[in-house]
């Protein structure tokens, strides 16, 4: 699903299906789309411009907004609702710990481009953010993953099954701490695979592929949807013997984009290999 949004029009949503085509083109100045609180969308008052290879949708000003009421942040200590920690898996040896709010379900590790996950407990958000300060410091597992090391491992990954015995490993690690916070209940192994949701095993990767690095006033994407992860799309392009083209969209938001029509080719893009993949040399 992509939202869109436009001043004095709202918001309104396009479904996007695997096999179908997708194509836009890129028209004016990319501006900061300001920032989403209380289920409204504020606009940004200076109708600030954004750089074209920013992921970032946002102004300065507006980021800062964003950031002094997240979860990230710290400055929600006494939010009364349920947290759950889990463990995500990108790729061998690629895990991180995170926490998001309960009642989100799995929507934050789809977000990620998690490829597996496991919950590894619940309970108050300050308890939540220390069993995940105890694993980053007694097991060596980061916070934060980036996309480039994501996309770098996407089109080669072992199978489910190989997915699900790495994070029980994780998993009965982390649970087996010293010094686990009580108020955090243990949540028992199981394993949610996104294999299928993303379509990673239909996706014609045809090599390394190739990602587009950047966008600008004329440019044209196209192609036929084959996978999604995260906020990348992977597009199979005519001529392009399966190398698939991925494409950011958080590189999309800010732009006006328009529909383009049948037979159309990507063009005036910033178009790069994809990095190759550097593993870790072994689980712990």
């Amino acid at each position: 699903m992509l939202g869109w949004w436009a001043e004095g029009r709202g918001e309104r949503g396009s479904v996007l299906r695997v096999g179908e085509g997708l194509g836009f083109r890129v028209t004016g100045v990319r501006r900061c789309l300001g920032v989403w609180r209380g289920g409204r969308r504020t606009v940004c008052p200076e109708r600030a411009e954004v750089g074209a290879g920013s992921t970032r949708a946002q102004c300065e000003g507006c980021a800062r907004l964003d950031r002094a009421r997240s979860v990230a942040a710290d400055t929600m200590a006494d939010d009364p609702r349920a947290y759950a920690v889990y463990l995500a898996w990108f790729g061998p040896g690629m895990v991180k710990v995170g926490i998001t709010r309960e009642d989100r379900g799995a929507a934050r590790l789809l977000e990620q481009g998690a490829v597996a996950f496991a919950w590894l407990g619940r309970g108050p958000l300050m308890a939540a953010r220390r069993a995940e300060e105890l694993l980053r410091s007694a097991l060596g597992v980061p916070d934060r993953v980036s996309y480039a090391r994501k996309r770098a491992v996407r089109g080669e990954l072992p199978p489910a099954g190989v997915r699900a015995a790495e994070l029980a490993e994780w998993h009965g690690r982390a649970v087996g701490l010293a010094g686990w916070p009580e108020a955090l209940e243990r949540a028992e192994f199981a394993v949610v695979d996104h294999g299928g949701v993303f379509r990673l095993a239909e996706a014609e990767w045809g090599g390394a592929g190739a990602l587009v690095g950047g966008l600008r006033d004329g440019a044209v994407v196209a192609g036929r949807l084959v996978g999604a992860a995260g906020p990348d799309l992977h597009l199979a392009r005519e001529g392009s013997r399966g190398a698939v083209l991925v494409v950011d969209t958080r590189l999309m938001a800010g732009w006006q984009l328009e529909a383009v029509g049948e037979g159309a080719v990507t063009d005036g893009v910033e178009v790069r290999a994809l990095e190759p993949a550097h593993r870790q040399g072994g689980l712990f």
